[in-house]
């Protein structure tokens, strides 16, 4: 099996429900540490808001959305991978679209996410504080990270 590649591409509005999907399975995966009346809250917000957000998509060979990132103004505001998906470098494909628009780009992972925390410090980000709380006021501690550009030796 190749390695996989992935178009990029702004999304549309038939792709929030789609995105929505991606979102859900990713968080049950990978955010075990929300107590399920938070991820309900969430879940519900999620709901409203996504589909209305102008998301990068990456999306496989039939143009069918795998993975997603809402970026604001240089912040990555999130990044999430169908789990089907997980580990086959469409993070870092979508992590590296974002870098050629915004090569200072900032993002915050929440501190019970180690593995998320790992990849974005695999991929040259540094961590620049924490907050306890997240950004809606919930008691979940961001690391916050920007990227630091990694500069060939030799």
């Amino acid at each position: 099996m190749g390695t996989a590649r992935y178009a990029i591409r702004p999304s549309s509005s038939e792709d929030g429900e789609r995105a929505v999907a991606i979102w859900r399975a990713a968080v049950e995966a990978t955010h075990d540490f929300l107590p399920p009346e938070d991820l309900a809250a969430i879940d519900a917000e999620v709901r409203e808001f996504l589909p209305q957000m102008p998301l990068w998509l990456a999306v496989d060979d039939a143009d069918r959305p795998i993975a997603f990132m809402l970026l604001d103004d240089g912040h990555l505001e999130a990044l999430f991978i169908d789990p089907a998906h997980a580990g086959s470098g469409v993070g870092r494909t979508l992590v590296a679209h974002a870098l050629q628009l915004h090569p200072a780009l900032t993002t915050d992972v929440n501190e019970q996410n180690p593995a998320a925390l790992a990849f974005y410090e695999h991929l040259g980000f540094q961590r620049t504080g924490r907050s306890e709380l997240d950004g809606q006021g919930r008691p979940f501690p961001l690391i916050h990270l920007r990227y630091q550009q990694v500069l060939a030796s030799g």
